[in-house]
């Protein structure tokens, strides 16, 4: 498969490729491993939802500036240092682990770094890609990139880590601190084509982040994609920021059983990888984009409701086919219609609407636990989705244009 993908889509798709696939599994591994080592040290619900705001925080601080760095810097550099920069603060994390002084505020700043290093190395990679391949075979590589990521972080990771966690609890960190620094490498080998946005006058950082947030206001899809993504993240990170005890309390599963029930996003999200072109040929973006709100809905209400975990399983299947669908669908779009001086900008503005509504979310739903019952989230966000169905139904028309 890795020949077949270096003929078709070239060589240094590959090793950006490959390099997206171990660093996936390393972070799939952390993040199965790291609500686990969280409630090793505490059982208080916000804490623990606390932890996955840390990494999430960032994005809401940091995104619009991290993007107008990603259009100001040679992208495949950027992505090196900061994958070398994780790489040390998940050794650190590992080192207390394994000497047992580890503390809930170690795992914060930890994670807090990791959501920082996210911020930019992320938004360099989506702006990286139209750069490595041609505008034709953007859906094929974004497809491919889904696909590596589903099958690497969450169908193998997420039992590993949790595995990983229950023999040493310090390994799976180290895991994922060796899988940034061999992602490090493999971007270092990209050599052709720019790598570095394209040459401008250089403005005052305010002026430039600016420039991303006007140009994505102006486009109605875009800035309607944005919003409802950013409301809908929201919901789900309310929903599931206290998984790991939703899965204990609730549905009454190990430390082992939950990281196998985080596979069911890897199922489904791998489905969706290979139906995602055939669906919206056949049905079309915008008949796609608005069923996915309405699985959103059903998904919380099932959710709520259920107290056994084949029944969430199936329930989590579906909703990861639509979230792979919506991911390729809208990522596609966006790559192709943003100028390539504006990628890393309107990408930041865009993914701070996305992941800054999961950190609102996360935070809230640890509140929302905190003060009522497990099942509170789901509640909310079923009703908060259905708000922005009615809402964003009529604006996402607009998608069959494009």
């Amino acid at each position: 498969m890795r020949a077949l993908v270096s003929a078709r889509l070239g060589a240094d798709f590959t090793k950006l490729w490959t390099a997206a696939a171990v660093s996936n599994v390393g972070d799939g591994v952390t993040m199965a491993a790291g609500p686990l080592l969280v409630a090793s040290v505490t059982d208080n619900p916000a804490s623990i939802a606390g932890a996955v705001f840390a990494q999430q925080l960032p994005w809401l601080l940091f995104a619009l500036i991290s993007g107008a760095y990603v259009d100001r810097l040679d992208r495949r550099r950027l992505v090196v240092g900061v994958n070398l920069m994780r790489a040390v603060a998940l050794a650190a994390l590992a080192a207390t682990i394994a000497t047992e002084t580890v503390t809930v505020l170690i795992i914060y700043l930890v994670l807090f770094l990791l959501g920082v290093g996210e911020t930019l190395a992320d938004t360099a990679l989506g702006a990286l890609l139209p750069t490595v391949v041609t505008p034709d075979e953007l859906p094929r590589a974004n497809a491919r990139l889904y696909a590596s990521f589903t099958i690497g972080n969450q169908f193998v990771a997420k039992p590993l880590g949790a595995w990983l966690f229950v023999l040493a609890a310090a390994v799976p960190f180290g895991v994922d601190a060796l899988s940034f620094a061999i992602s490090a490498a493999l971007v270092a080998g990209i050599r052709t084509g720019p790598v570095v946005a394209t040459p401008r006058p250089r403005t005052s950082l305010r002026a430039e982040v600016a420039a991303g947030l006007t140009w994505l206001w102006r486009h109605r899809l875009l800035r309607m994609l944005a919003v409802t993504m950013g409301l809908s993240n929201i919901a789900f990170g309310a929903a599931f920021a206290v998984f790991v005890l939703y899965c204990r309390d609730r549905l009454g599963v190990s430390g082992v059983g939950y990281g196998f029930l985080l596979t069911t996003f890897a199922v489904g999200g791998l489905v969706g990888t290979t139906l995602a072109a055939k669906l919206t040929r056949a049905l079309g973006s915008a008949t796609v984009l608005r069923a996915g709100l309405v699985i959103e809905i059903v998904t919380h209400v099932s959710l709520a409701i259920t107290t056994t975990s084949w029944t969430a399983a199936i329930v989590l299947v579906v909703f990861s086919i639509h979230a792979m669908v919506w991911g390729i669908v809208v990522t596609s779009t966006r790559q192709r219609v943003v100028p390539p001086d504006l990628r890393g900008r309107v990408g930041s503005v865009y993914a701070l609407l996305d992941l800054g509504g999961a950190a609102l979310g996360s935070l809230l739903g640890g509140l929302f636990v905190s003060v009522w019952e497990i099942t509170t989230p789901f509640w909310i966000a079923a009703v908060l989705m259905a708000t922005i169905a009615v809402l964003a139904w009529r604006p996402l028309g607009a998608a069959a244009a494009v």
